[in-house]
């Protein structure tokens, strides 16, 4: 299982509460997360990915075993510790700000 953590917002317009697990098939990418996640979740279609590209909306960064992965390929694999549950995929929303 793999282990997804998401932001307050994304949580609450799923309707889960703490991680989410997931079953994906190897190879475990960022791609395949998401798609799994959407699948079983549809309401977060086009929140975390735009509908048309697939591209990572802006604001949104990805984590793993302390690591951005933001601007990895969505096709890369992930680290093992992430693939074989031990460690989340963190979805993780970005603030910006100025002053």
């Amino acid at each position: 299982m793999i282990r997804v953590v998401l932001p307050a917002h994304l949580r609450t317009l799923a309707g889960v509460h703490g991680e989410v697990e997931l079953e994906v098939e190897a190879p475990v990418t960022q791609g395949s997360i998401l798609d799994a996640l959407e699948d079983r979740y549809p309401m977060l279609r086009g929140t975390i990915r735009d509908h048309a590209t697939q591209r990572r909306r802006p604001f949104v960064r990805f984590f793993a075993c302390e690591e951005d992965l933001s601007h990895e390929p969505a096709d890369a694999p992930l680290p093992d510790p992430v693939a074989k549950g031990a460690e989340p995929f963190m979805v993780v929303g970005a603030i910006a700000g100025g002053g």
